[in-house]
This record gives C-alpha cells, sequence and structure tokens, in this order.
C-alpha cells in the first residue's frame, strides 16, 4: 500500500478573502460537504471570467453540491447569511437572490392572509 502524504482539506464553500466560519458558527454539516474535496475556484469566480466559463464552472460546481449529503444544510447557511458570492448548496448568488425575493413574497402574502383572517373573526 503506498504512503500518500497528508494533504490538508481545502473548503471550498469559503470564499478565498474570507476567513472560514468557526464550526460553531458554519454548524456540524460544514465538515460532511462534499466540496471540502474539491477546488475551491470551482465555487467561487476568478476576476473578469468570461460568461461561457462561468456557466461551464457554476454548472460543474452544482453537480458536485448533487452528490451532497449536506446540499439544503449549505444552501439554508447561504440564505440565512446571505453569503454574496459562489456556489452554495447547489446555486448561484443570483439564483439565491430569487429565492430570497421569493420567500420575501411568501411572508408578506402570509402575513396579510393572517391579518385578514383575524379580522374576519373579529366583524
Amino acid at each position: 500500500m503506498l504512503h500518500m502524504p497528508h494533504q490538508p482539506l481545502q473548503v471550498a464553500a469559503v470564499p478565498p478573502q474570507r476567513a472560514p466560519a468557526r464550526e460553531d458558527q458554519a454548524g456540524p454539516w460544514h465538515s460532511e460537504a462534499v466540496c471540502r474535496r474539491d477546488e475551491a475556484g470551482l465555487f467561487f469566480a476568478p476576476s473578469k471570467e468570461p460568461t461561457a466559463a462561468r456557466l461551464s464552472r457554476e454548472e460543474a460546481a452544482k453537480q458536485v453540491c448533487a452528490r451532497c449529503p449536506v446540499m439544503v444544510e449549505c444552501r439554508e447557511h447561504a440564505l440565512v447569511q446571505p453569503e454574496p458570492y459562489g456556489v452554495w448548496g447547489g446555486l448561484t448568488a443570483a439564483e439565491r437572490r430569487v429565492v430570497l425575493a421569493r420567500r420575501r413574497r411568501r411572508d408578506i402574502e402570509l402575513k396579510a392572509a393572517s391579518q385578514a383572517g383575524r379580522i374576519a373573526a373579529a366583524g
């Protein structure tokens, strides 16, 4: 059996310009993330990346996310933070903005429906 030298794991779910979150901040899901074994550059765009290259890279990152056992936890982390860059939980930053906008709309609609129900019950 060949002895492979130990190489530190890269945490691909953290942009290079940011320090990794402490375990108590990131939650236990972080240590189970498949992206820990992949290159961080796959999940975060280099500066001035051409559109075709970005789309291809994002698709490759999403494929990694698709086989990750903690994809949902990662996605929720990115939505709660909110993470402004990179692919997190199988979603790009633009896709996460859409999800957050839909959630805000849903919350407003639920609040309005709840208030209408209270008014009808009181009347």
